[in-house]
């Protein structure tokens, strides 16, 4: 199964919109999660009419910040759990196997990320059979998984610590080798 989980910065011109158009359908994802895609439903639904193949959802930003959307392919069928500004969580019925899926948006205050850990750690309580969380959680589990900014010893302590609570497995990826790039690299 081929997943794409992006934080697009926007989606507010062509261009943008664009480079997700050639995205997936370079690599053709049955699912796409997509985060700060600055719009409203309303303007998201505008995007959603060159991508004939997919249903959606999205989720409003807050002015041009945040935003979120879930696009599928029109075979899968996808049942909603919760939509919030932070967060979506669905149920999957793919190839006739059941699961779990959640995409998430960390919260930018570092004062309110521990509440990852509560709402996987309830939520996902609940669920009998597997699961998959992606998304962006603005933290990372090590240095090396940054490109330009740092990090407090702490911070990735606190974001580990919650990943264990809620039994989470991080899973390979293919492509750029780092999970945060804030533009402002180390020349790397």
């Amino acid at each position: 199964m081929n997943l794409l989980s992006l934080n697009c910065r926007g989606l507010g011109n062509p261009d943008a919109v664009g480079g997700l158009r050639n995205l997936i359908r370079r690599e053709a994802p049955a699912l796409v999660f997509l985060c700060e895609t600055k719009l409203s439903s309303v303007e998201f639904a505008l995007v959603m009419a060159s991508f004939d193949e997919y249903s959606s959802v999205s989720v409003d930003s807050m002015g041009r910040s945040g935003g979120l959307a879930f696009m599928w392919k029109k075979d899968i069928h996808v049942t909603f759990r919760s939509l919030f500004v932070h967060f979506m969580d669905f149920d999957i019925r793919m190839d006739d196997r059941d699961w779990r899926c959640l995409g998430f948006y960390g919260w930018l205050m570092m004062t309110d990320r521990h509440c990852l850990g509560i709402y996987y750690g309830h939520s996902l309580g609940e669920s009998q059979g597997p699961w998959l969380c992606m998304g962006d959680f603005n933290e990372v589990l090590f240095a090396n998984e940054m490109k330009g900014g740092t990090r407090a010893q702490w911070q990735m302590n606190n974001f580990r610590d919650a990943v264990d609570v809620c039994e989470l497995s991080d899973l390979d990826v293919e492509g750029y080798a780092f999970t945060f790039d804030n533009g402002q690299g180390r020349g790397e």
